[in-house]
């Protein structure tokens, strides 16, 4: 497919204080496009503008927050005219057994990774319209397989990429492209807030291979400028990704086999394991929300 020119591109990136969010914000910056940032941490959102390459700006907001993203996609418009492209990264997770899980730390997860997701599209689809524009969902290796202790982030993942792929077919007709976009374990303060649990680090590290690694983050990130620049309807972060959308129907028997096999045999050491939200970006979320509450 061929790819559209970056330059002077207004893109939205959510989720851009660190790691995908932040990289992909620079990465665009630097091909041409002005690039808004959002999230939760504004000290650390003025940092990343700061030290991008051509215009850009930055807003506080939660993605949950309908009234605060309508009024983000408002902004945005004034500030550069347009939105041509909206990347919905911005996303929580934890991790550990259902049944002794955090109940909000749960819920929290879905409602950033999920409702976020669609509270975003909803706040920027008015200007992708008159753009005919890009939406790319950031999804996950566990949209592809399901995972044990790591059921909301699955299913939050699971959920944005049946929700993209709904609006794809909804919103062609208007020009609006929709993409979803998979990861498997990359280098992120999420993935290292997880490995710093034993158990969840040992059981990523039993999983077969290419699951069990954890990718550098800059190729990852390469991939998907690409799929930015081609507008595309899938965009996979690591390239043996792509190989398993073929395979994903045996997928959730294998992995309730051998999954069950391995955690049985960590059982001893589940409890008391934590279960709240993982990495910084989990504790800037977890400080928000108790900021709003005092």
């Amino acid at each position: 497919m061929s790819r559209a020119t970056l330059e002077g591109q207004v893109a939205v990136v959510t989720g851009a204080a660190r790691g995908v969010g932040e990289l992909l914000a620079r990465k665009l910056s630097a091909r041409g496009a002005k690039v808004a940032l959002v999230g939760l941490e504004p000290d650390a959102l003025k940092r990343v503008s700061e030290r991008l390459h051509g215009d850009s700006g930055h807003w506080h907001a939660d993605v949950t927050d309908h009234e605060a993203m309508a009024r983000v996609a408002r902004e945005v418009e004034e500030r550069f005219g347009k939105v041509d492209i909206v990347v919905a990264n911005a996303g929580v997770a934890s991790g550990g057994p259902f049944a002794d899980s955090d109940p909000d730390a749960w819920r929290r997860v879905i409602e950033v990774n999920l409702i976020g997701s669609a509270v975003t599209a909803r706040a920027f689809l008015p200007v992708l319209r008159e753009s005919r524009g890009y939406l790319l969902q950031i999804a996950s290796l566990a949209a592809i397989t399901p995972a044990p202790m790591m059921t909301a982030y699955c299913a939050s993942k699971s959920g944005v990429e049946a929700y993209a792929h709904s609006l794809r077919a909804e919103v062609g007709h208007q020009g609006v492209k929709v993409g979803v976009g998979y990861l498997s374990w990359t280098d992120t303060d999420m993935v290292r807030g997880a490995d710093q649990d034993d158990v969840m680090r040992e059981l990523r590290q039993r999983l077969p291979w290419p699951a069990n690694k954890t990718y550098p983050l800059a190729p990852a990130v390469d991939r998907i400028v690409a799929g930015i620049e081609r507008r595309a309807g899938h965009v996979y972060g690591q390239w043996w990704l792509r190989g398993m959308q073929g395979v994903r129907g045996c997928l959730p028997g294998v992995i309730g086999a051998v999954g069950q096999r391995e955690v049985k045999r960590f059982a001893h050491r589940l409890e008391g394991m934590r279960t709240g939200l993982v990495g910084a970006g989990g504790a800037a979320d977890e400080q928000e929300r108790a900021t709003r509450r005092n």
